[in-house]
């Protein structure tokens, strides 16, 4: 019998396996993938943190590169690696968790490698379950390549020939960057009316600022945070408008149907394309938690990572509490908090 059971190893579990090691509790991680810093490699090649290294640093070590570099995905992995070392974590990985349940209060974990118990259960998977597509993809041809941004690595895995980049996310941008540069031909559909912030301003990065206007702190239940988390969020350190220049870049505006190899979108009726790439968010899932109460959206009802269920806690979530709740180096407060619930006198 556990006093925890932390499930997900990525940044968010990492945080709170901190300071219940510190507390002194008997707890295990566990995580679907084969190695810690997974779920950051499993993504797009290219992608690199529009967060300083500086602003990226979980509760008690400081990620390792020097002040104002901008991490890539595999030196996010490697940190969580040499963290998950440093403090000697109890890790499980491998375990893919098929169902959690309360009885007596005692909490049992099915996972595909057996059953655990836990006295508590930390949920730290993060906001990012489902990937989403329009429903219509199903009445694309199967001749033409569709790939979620979730499964996109590179353009090596693209046939010769047009490409359509759906989404107008910071992904969505990003992945346009990267094959647009390659000459082919490639629609955008998703709007272009976005807001763009630079990485850095007056010498100094953008999370500086934030920093030192208290943006990141803003709560959600705040008339400013509201606000914030309301509206649709800019796109960092791309320069859209100068992607939208190419001579190979066609916007199309919002995608609205198919059937077979033609593609309707609002500007145009597309006939040549051979790859769609979905940069088009993801949906949450919380099935597998008996008993639990979710919002409209799907998310777990919570009070800063305190569920509705005794003993069941969330991290790692957008807007858990601030917007800097899910970034690297915001998490921390949110883990030190739910610690401090947890235990209401620790001697930090």
């Amino acid at each position: 019998m556990k006093d925890f059971v932390i499930v997900g190893g990525a940044q968010a579990g990492l945080s709170m396996g901190y300071y219940l090691k510190k507390l002194g509790y008997n707890f295990i991680i566990i995580d679907k993938e084969k190695e810690i810093g997974a779920s950051w490699l499993n993504r797009w090649d290219s992608l690199r943190l529009f967060t300083p290294s500086e602003f990226n640093n979980l509760p008690g070590f400081e990620f390792p590169s020097k002040k104002g570099h901008y991490p890539s995905k595999t030196e996010v992995a490697d940190y969580f690696k040499k963290y998950a070392k440093k403090f000697d974590f109890p890790l499980q990985l491998e375990t893919l968790v098929i169902k959690i349940a309360k009885e007596k209060n005692i909490f049992t974990i099915e996972t595909k490698k057996g059953t655990l118990q836990a006295k508590n259960v930390i949920v730290a998977t993060g906001p990012f379950h489902v990937p989403y597509t329009p429903p219509f993809y199903k009445k694309v041809n199967s001749e033409i390549l569709q790939i979620h941004s979730n499964f996109y690595k590179n353009p090596s895995q693209l046939q010769e020939g047009p490409t359509l980049v759906v989404g107008a996310g910071d992904s969505g941008f990003q992945i346009l960057d990267e094959i647009s540069e390659t000459n082919c031909t490639t629609y955008f559909s998703g709007t272009t009316d976005v807001k763009v912030l630079p990485q850095e301003i007056l010498g100094k990065t953008l999370w500086w600022w934030f920093t030192k206007t208290g943006f990141l702190s803003f709560s959600r239940d705040s008339w400013i945070g509201c606000k914030i988390s309301n509206s649709k969020q800019p796109i960092i350190g791309t320069d859209v408008k100068g992607i939208l220049k190419r001579k190979n870049v066609i916007p199309v505006g919002k995608s609205l149907d198919a059937e077979k190899d033609v593609i309707i979108t609002e500007k145009e009726t597309l006939k040549d394309v051979r790859n769609i790439v979905w940069a088009t968010g993801y949906l949450p899932n919380f099935d597998w938690i008996e008993g639990l109460q979710t919002t409209k959206d799907g998310y777990p009802k919570h009070k800063r990572g305190i569920s509705t269920i005794k003993g069941l806690y969330f991290i790692g979530l957008p807007w858990l509490y601030t917007r800097g709740s899910a970034t690297l180096g915001g998490l921390k407060k949110d883990a030190e908090f739910l610690a401090k619930a947890i235990h209401p006198d620790p001697d930090y």
